[in-house]
């Protein structure tokens, strides 16, 4: 029968900061201050610490990488939409007759400010037109599209 090692007690400095992760976890896990500062300094002072950290860095790394390609969807599809609205726009909407054209230029200001007020509604809204689009459509091919 091995008789068990007395624990060693030491003193140390904390961060206030430090000190209250220190608390809130131990409560939250039910564990003890010193429990919990000893699997810590075990963790930190392990071999295999290092590889933990990569592990922990990659695992960001990935979230963040998945972040920038729904970003990067997100502008594409802005982008088409507007060179689509763009397109149908320009070609539905005839020239204006010059005095007509005045009229309108007076008006532009107004209806932007419109425009401007429905797009901020709709942003507050809620689900916006990008989470509405499917992000595994399958383009046409080109004989589809003929």
């Amino acid at each position: 029968m091995t008789a068990r090692k007395k624990k060693v007690q030491i003193s140390v400095y904390l961060d206030p900061a430090v000190m209250a992760a220190l608390l809130e976890y131990a409560a939250r896990r039910d564990h003890s201050q010193s429990l919990v500062a000893e699997a810590a300094i075990a963790s930190f002072l392990s071999p295999d610490a290092d590889a933990h950290r990569e592990a922990a860095i990659s695992r960001r790394l990935d979230r963040i990488d998945r972040r920038i390609a729904r970003l990067e969807r997100d502008v594409g599809i802005a982008i088409e939409t507007l060179a689509v609205f763009v397109r149908f726009w320009l070609a539905t909407t005839p020239a204006l007759p010059e005095p007509m054209a005045q009229a309108a230029r007076a008006k532009a200001s107004e209806r932007y400010e419109a425009f401007i007020s429905a797009l901020g509604r709709r942003l507050a809204k809620g689900p916006a037109l990008r989470q509405e689009i499917p992000e595994d459509v399958v383009p046409p091919s080109d004989a589809e599209r003929h």
